[in-house]
């Protein structure tokens, strides 16, 4: 049975996006984060094909290889090629400062987590309305929802934080963006859309089940990733 419904995810899926709106979204990101780009779309045709994400028509990327300052969120629309969202985003206090270096999926680090996540559903809690999130990688970040990794909005994502310290604000972990839009970012990607946040770390894009299809990407230095051992 179980064969049976990815099958059918995979021939009922939509097509790759035609390479007009493939060319218009590279436009649209900037080239620094064309690799990152490229890794998400191989991430999402695969979940895509083997029916792991709900929502076919949204991705989302974070690209946690540019600084905090940077804009570094696009939520795409992948099938008409346009970006609906380009925002800065936090990461967590032990990722670092302005540069995300440390990633973790460990309880307690309070580090961003790399990898292929689901966006799930939504709750009002102490930044307002959130958006939980399903970590789809074991042993990059399949204990999202275990630390409570969530899209939410903060106050210490804005340009006045970056001007006093040089970087945004930090959070425990989670993807934090501008009060302002987060309640629309949210509501755009909620329930089952793909959310990808890239790195370029060896490790993980050698054994990401969602990257295989993924051309060849230039592999930053190993960055330390705290995380089990022995990932199952």
């Amino acid at each position: 049975m179980h064969t049976l419904l990815l099958l059918a995810a995979s021939l009922f899926a939509p097509a790759a996006p035609a390479p007009a709106a493939l060319k218009t979204l590279h436009s649209l990101v900037p080239a620094t984060s064309h690799a990152a780009l490229d890794a998400a779309l191989s991430a999402w045709r695969n979940a895509v094909a083997s029916g792991a994400v709900r929502r076919t028509d949204v991705l989302t990327v974070i690209d946690y290889s540019r600084p905090s300052t940077e804009t570094r969120l696009w939520v795409l629309d992948v099938p008409a090629g346009r970006v609906t969202f380009a925002e800065r985003v936090a990461h967590g206090k032990g990722s670092g400062d302005n540069a995300t270096e440390h990633f973790s999926n460990t309880m307690g680090s309070r580090m961003t987590s790399l990898g292929v996540f689901r966006a799930a559903d939504t709750y009002n809690g102490q930044h307002g309305l959130s958006l939980r999130l399903d970590g789809l990688e074991p042993g990059f970040n399949d204990r999202a929802r275990e630390r409570a990794i969530v899209v939410h909005g903060a106050n210490y994502v804005n340009d006045a934080i970056i001007g006093a310290m040089g970087r945004l604000g930090r959070s425990w972990g989670c993807p934090a963006v501008r009060p302002a839009i987060a309640k629309k970012l949210i509501d755009t990607i909620k329930d089952g859309s793909l959310v990808v946040a890239y790195y370029p770390d060896a490790n993980w894009l050698a054994r990401s089940a969602f990257l295989k299809a993924a051309a060849p990407l230039k592999a930053a230095p190993p960055v330390r990733i705290s995380r089990p051992a022995d990932p199952s």
